[in-house]
């Protein structure tokens, strides 16, 4: 009975979670009806939930438009996350000029769940380059900043991790995948960098590496990119792979500062 209790006390978290999950910028207010299509749950399960999150002040509630928006108790599961938009607030400057000197696009990027998430991204407005903005999601396994995430993980939580990906039938989870990862983790042990050469898109070249500081909670991920005919994979090793480390460096050097004030 105790375990049967425990497992449906794991089983509303899970979903509370879920319906907090659908709130965004593009999304700011939900009903009950678009909460359900957007979680799979009955809309009596969801109207429960959302009842809860109002009283715990986790959810705002509307009744002139029937709708919920976040409430101010959810920044106190932000901490970490507000940390890291500090990193990317200090980071932008110099991240933003390097992004105007190549041509490249330049991200940095933490993984959230089953998925890296990107914080900020620069791009140049003169040279020709591809864009994706801060918020966008990209796979873990063939990207270069999932990869660096991964070699950058103790064995114990790469595994961990690995194992979710398989369970959650990764698409990239394949012999040929984790052949791909362990050459990558290997390129990492080695040179403190991770590529991904046409593997996550066809058209597009990619190199990462980490950005370490006393105090990090998070492993934050530093890429250059870019369309696979301007960043050619021997732009990327003879030049822009010792560009970013020195980025990775700089950032570095500049949070370390940050945290010790």
């Amino acid at each position: 009975m105790a375990e049967q209790k425990k497992s449906d006390s794991v089983a509303a978290l899970t979903r509370g979670l879920e319906i907090l999950r659908c709130f965004s910028a593009r999304e700011p207010r939900l009903s009950n009806s678009e909460l359900s299509a957007l979680t799979g749950l009955p809309k009596s399960t969801v109207s429960r939930l959302t009842k809860t999150l109002v009283e715990h002040g986790y959810l705002r509630h509307e009744p002139g438009q029937r709708k919920y928006s976040v409430g101010p108790s959810v920044l106190a599961l932000g901490y970490s996350a507000l940390a890291n938009l500090r990193v990317a607030d200090l980071a932008r400057p110099p991240m933003q000029a390097l992004a105007d000197n190549t041509g490249a696009l330049i991200s940095l990027a933490v993984r959230d769940r089953l998925s890296m998430l990107y914080l900020e991204s620069c791009s140049s407005d003169t040279l020709l380059t591809f864009r994706m903005g801060r918020g966008m999601r990209l796979p873990i396994m063939s990207t270069s900043i999932g990869r660096a995430l991964l070699a950058a993980l103790s064995q114990q939580e790469r595994q961990f991790l690995l194992e979710s990906l398989r369970q959650h039938n990764d698409p990239d989870f394949t012999p040929a995948g984790l052949m791909a990862l362990e050459r990558e983790i290997s390129r990492y042990q080695d040179e403190g960098i991770c590529l991904s050469l046409g593997e996550w898109h066809a058209d597009v070249n990619a190199a990462a590496t980490t950005v370490r500081w006393p105090g990090a909670n998070d492993v934050i991920v530093l890429s250059i990119s870019g369309p696979s005919f301007l960043i050619t994979e021997e732009i990327l090793k003879e030049t822009l792979i010792q560009r970013l480390k020195q980025l990775s460096q700089h950032i570095s050097s500049q949070l370390s500062s940050f945290s010790m004030l």
